[in-house]
C-alpha cells in the first residue's frame, strides 16, 4: 500500500496562484508514483475569486481537499487548523505563492525516508529586497539567542513534518502555535535543506507590518523568559545608577552650596528615560499576559463554514446524527 503524503496550503486573495500551484502539485506526484498524496488548501475566507476557483478544482479533482474559513482567521490560527486535519504518513507546508518551492518534495521525502521526523527547509539566499533579508537575519539570531531551546534560523515552518510529529502537535493543544519553535521543542530528529528563496509568482504579499510583529512577538514570548528577566535586572541596575547619581549630586550641592547649579535639563531628561523604559517593559509584559491569556480562552482555531472532498468525516457525521 501507498504512502499518503499530505499537502496542507493556506491561501488568502491568491486567485493569481492557486489553479497554477494545484496543477504543480499534481505534476510532481504524477512523477512520484510509489506514494500518494492529497492536497488541503485551506481559504481564509478570501475577497477574491480564489475561494470559486477552489471549489470548480475540487469538482475535477478528489484529491484537492478544500475548507473555506467562516472568516478571515488570522496567518497563525487558519494554516496550522489545516495541519492538523491531515491524514498522511507525512505532511508538508506549503504556501500557495510559490516562495516555497514544491520542487524540494522529493528531496524532503528522501531524506524522510532515511529516518528523519522533521526536514526543514532553510533560506540561505532569498530574492526579496536584500534589507528585508537581513532583518529577517537579524530577527532570527535574535530570537535563537534569548531562546530556551535552540531554533533553526532562517526557517519558516517549510518542511516535511512526520505524522508522529503532527500527533503531538495534536495532543499539545495550542491555539496560537509557533509552529517552527514546536518543532524543535519536540526534539526529534531534524534534517535541514537549504534553498534559495524566490519571490512571488503572482500577486501581492498579505504578510504587513502587524503580521510581522505578531510573529515576532510570537516567537520571543512562547520560548523565552529572558526578556522578562531582563526587565528585573535593568530595573535593578537603574535604581542602583540613580541612587549613585543622586548622592553625586547631594554632595555636590553641599560642597560648592552658591556655585553648583543642578537645572531642569538632567531632571527631564531622566525623567523621560524612565518613562520609556517602564512603557517598554510594560509593553513586553503585556505581550506575555496576551499569550497567556490566548490560552486560558480556548476558543477554536477557526470555524469552518464548508468541507469540500472530506467524504470520510461527513460520513461519520451523518452517522452521528442517525
Amino acid at each position: 500500500m501507498k504512502k499518503l503524503i499530505s499537502i496542507v496550503t493556506p491561501c488568502y486573495n491568491e486567485e493569481g496562484n492557486i489553479e497554477l500551484f494545484c496543477n504543480k502539485i499534481k505534476e510532481i506526484f504524477s512523477l512520484i508514483k510509489k506514494y500518494d498524496y492529497e492536497l488541503i488548501v485551506i481559504d481564509n475566507c478570501s475577497t477574491d475569486k480564489t475561494a470559486v476557483i477552489l471549489k470548480e478544482l475540487a469538482k475535477k479533482d478528489k484529491k484537492l481537499k478544500v475548507i473555506l474559513n467562516s472568516r478571515n482567521f488570522g496567518h497563525i490560527r487558519s494554516p496550522h487548523h489545516a495541519l492538523l486535519q491531515a491524514k498522511g504518513d507525512a505532511v508538508i507546508p506549503l504556501a500557495a505563492d510559490f516562495q516555497d518551492t514544491p520542487e524540494l518534495i522529493p528531496e524532503f521525502l528522501k531524506q524522510w525516508e532515511t529516518g528523519y521526523k522533521t526536514v526543514i527547509a532553510v533560506k540561505n539566499k532569498s530574492e526579496e529586497s536584500a534589507l528585508f533579508f537581513t532583518v529577517r537575519k537579524f530577527y532570527y539570531r535574535l530570537v535563537n539567542r534569548l531562546s530556551d531551546i535552540e531554533l533553526i534560523e532562517n526557517a519558516t515552518g517549510f518542511g516535511l513534518y512526520d505524522k508522529k510529529v503532527i500527533e503531538i502537535l495534536r495532543e499539545i493543544h495550542d491555539p496560537y502555535p509557533y509552529i517552527r519553535g514546536l518543532v524543535c521543542e519536540i526534539g526529534l530528529d531534524i534534517k535541514k535543506v537549504y534553498y534559495s528563496q524566490p519571490t512571488r509568482k503572482r500577486g501581492f504579499t498579505k504578510n504587513n507590518f502587524y503580521t510581522l510583529y505578531d510573529m515576532a512577538m510570537l516567537g520571543i514570548t512562547s520560548h523565552s523568559k529572558v526578556p522578562l528577566r531582563l526587565a528585573t535586572f535593568f530595573g535593578f541596575i537603574s535604581s542602583f545608577v540613580s541612587f549613585v547619581i543622586g548622592l553625586v549630586y547631594l554632595i555636590l550641592k553641599l560642597l560648592f552650596w552658591q556655585r553648583f547649579s543642578l537645572g531642569t535639563a538632567p531632571l527631564l531628561i531622566g525623567l523621560f528615560f524612565s518613562f520609556s523604559i517602564n512603557l517598554f517593559f510594560l509593553g513586553l509584559l503585556g505581550e506575555y499576559m496576551l499569550l497567556i491569556q490566548t490560552q486560558v480562552l480556548k476558543r477554536p482555531l477557526v470555524i469552518e463554514k464548508e468541507r469540500i472532498n472530506f467524504e470520510e468525516k461527513e460520513e461519520n457525521k451523518r452517522k452521528t446524527k442517525k
